[in-house]
């Protein structure tokens, strides 16, 4: 399921996001007497992320996310126009989470490294993130927040801007294909009821009856997996997180060669001659 963003009127969305209704609710007198708003936005947009973050977004709807807030579909649509707009403000808020400073002392790739986990482990919490397309930016403060947070890193590499731009789009990337890889394992044990460990058990023994010439058909990848396979967990039940082991040492990883791709751009750069 991949969800767009942006697809609700563009000037009641963003002024959603940045509140900017609200700075302005906030410069006219306020009235002494009456009842106060008995909703919100930020009310709203909470209850959302906590119905996605527990049920996925599947289950996310106006509906859903009124009753929660023990209040129906309707009374929402006076705070929020409806579930697109909805994912957005939600996607946004939940980048609040995010550190927006790393120390710097031990140096860009130290920084780097502790950025990419700390967005693995948030596109985890909240899994239907990822289903969030990145084809159309959701816009909100705390999207470019997260963007300003790791440029003021790449900055100190001393990489042109031109470069710098590859390489961000490439860190995203990496970053949450490698998270969807765990969130879809997860969700699927959930959906099929089947776990990883029983499902490649079925599927391995019929694909070797199937194929009984495998080995001869596909030497390399059997040699890669002989050869450069981890060790199966020894205790009744660990697939699961040796899976998921598995999956955070691909992360570990592919990350390593990256630095070390960022690492070679800086002394291509620093080894040109000047202009």
């Amino acid at each position: 399921m991949t969800v767009f963003a942006g697809q609700g009127d563009a000037r009641r969305s963003l002024s959603l996001l940045w509140r900017a209704e609200e700075s302005d609710a906030a410069d006219r007198p306020r009235p002494t007497r009456g009842p106060k708003p008995a909703l919100s936005v930020d009310a709203i947009v909470a209850a959302g992320i906590a119905v996605a973050d527990a049920e996925g977004m599947a289950a996310l709807s106006m509906r859903s996310v009124g009753e929660r807030l023990g209040r129906t579909a309707m009374a929402l649509y006076t705070y929020v126009p409806g579930k697109t707009e909805l994912v957005d403000l939600m996607y946004d808020q939940a980048l609040a989470e995010l550190p927006t400073d790393y120390d710097l002392s031990a140096g860009w790739q130290s920084a780097v490294t502790s950025w990419a986990t700390d967005t693995w482990e948030f596109s985890l919490r909240h899994p239907w993130v990822l289903q969030v397309s990145q084809a159309r930016p959701v816009l909100g403060p705390h999207e470019y927040t997260a963007m300003e947070t790791l440029l003021r890193v790449l900055y100190t590499t001393g990489l042109d801007s031109a470069a710098l731009r590859r390489i961000v789009g490439v860190l995203f990337h990496f970053v949450r294909g490698a998270a969807r890889t765990v969130a879809e394992s997860r969700e699927a044990a959930t959906a099929t009821g089947v776990t990883d460990e029983d499902w490649w058990r079925s599927r391995a023994g019929t694909l070797t009856e199937v194929v009984p010439d495998f080995a001869e058909r596909f030497p390399l990848l059997v040699r890669l997996e002989t050869e450069g396979a981890s060790p199966p967990p020894e205790e009744e039940g660990a697939q699961g997180s040796y899976l998921e082991r598995e999956a955070r040492a691909t992360f570990d990883a592919g990350l390593t060669v990256i630095l070390d791709g960022i690492e070679a751009a800086v002394a291509r750069q620093a080894a040109r001659p000047p202009r």
